[in-house]
């Protein structure tokens, strides 16, 4: 693995370097386990391998903002109280990656591969939510843009001002998956009412992630926002209120941040578009993986 920095021995880096130029969650249908990977912030073996230049990512997709209502009234099991009460949200434009950030993608930026299902079209898996906006302010970096986040040890500050890569809040991902303002879905998954089209889950995933792309997208071009890797999000896990909301993040502290989309090995009930998951923020497995956006 590597070191992980706070913002400020990034910067340090750059002017030595360039002048200034699964989880807690058992088995079932109702509840599902990733292979649990606790990881201690401060105690990682290896620096990452940064790179003063990197290949372009795969593509964004602009997502024009609107209002939708996110939630539902549906649901199985726990999911179905999670995802209540159905409410009113308004998010503004952003630009959302086609694919879940891919292993080459990781390793152009980090240097190594932490996946367990190797491949380079597959997406970056056993990555934690620190690992994720750790990549993010590198990628930021790496291409001249102000990093999204100051990262202080475990205490992450999102700096709304920022054009560099991010994480999608929770609303910004379901409003993408169910197809955004301009083609709003009312699909179970994002695509399709039928998962095997659009997902890569237990019912057809032969035990282990695929290469990215390989289903069909939304309506939007997004690809593999159901199944395949969970999707890390900004979000802390908190229950919904009812009221109408302008860009919500979440709770301003917890103890668990937000995935969706679902995994590999999830059954279909999983991999909805309002299914909602979350896990403390330094958990990783091969389930675990995350998408980016930028403003």
């Amino acid at each position: 693995m590597y070191m992980r920095k706070s913002l400020g021995c990034i910067l340090l880096f750059l002017a030595v370097v360039l002048g200034f130029a699964g989880c807690k969650k058992e088995g079932s249908e109702q509840e599902f386990r990733l292979e649990d990977a606790l990881i201690d912030a401060g105690n990682l073996e290896e620096e990452p391998a940064f790179r003063a230049s990197v290949a372009a990512m795969e593509g964004f997709v602009f997502v024009e903002g609107g209002t939708f209502r996110m939630g539902s009234i549906r649901g199985d099991g726990r999911g179905d109280v999670a995802e209540r009460p159905l409410h009113t949200v308004t998010v503004k434009s952003f630009n959302m990656g086609k694919y879940p950030v891919t292993q080459k993608e990781w390793i152009a930026i980090m240097g190594v591969n932490p996946s367990y299902f190797k491949g380079d079209d597959r997406p970056v898996e056993q990555v934690s939510w620190y690992d994720a906006v750790e990549y993010c302010n590198y990628l930021s970096l790496n291409e001249g843009l102000t990093p999204a986040y100051i990262i202080k040890g475990t205490n992450v500050t999102w700096n709304r001002n920022a054009k560099g890569y991010r994480l999608p809040t929770e609303a910004e991902w379901e409003y993408a998956a169910r197809g955004g303002n301009e083609s709003p879905e009312n699909y179970t998954y994002s695509g399709s009412n039928d998962a095997k089209e659009v997902a890569w889950y237990s019912g057809n995933s032969d035990g282990r992630t695929r290469d990215v792309g390989m289903k069909k997208p939304n309506s939007l071009g997004l690809y593999d926002m159901s199944g395949n890797v969970w999707e890390w999000c900004w979000d802390w896990y908190g229950s919904y209120s009812g009221g109408i909301q302008h860009d919500p993040s979440g709770p301003p502290s917890g103890s668990n941040r937000i995935g969706r989309g679902g995994g590999w090995n999830n059954s279909a009930q999983f991999v909805r578009s309002t299914y909602r998951y979350s896990s403390p923020p330094a958990t990783q497995g091969s389930l675990l993986g995350f998408r980016l956006v930028r403003p």
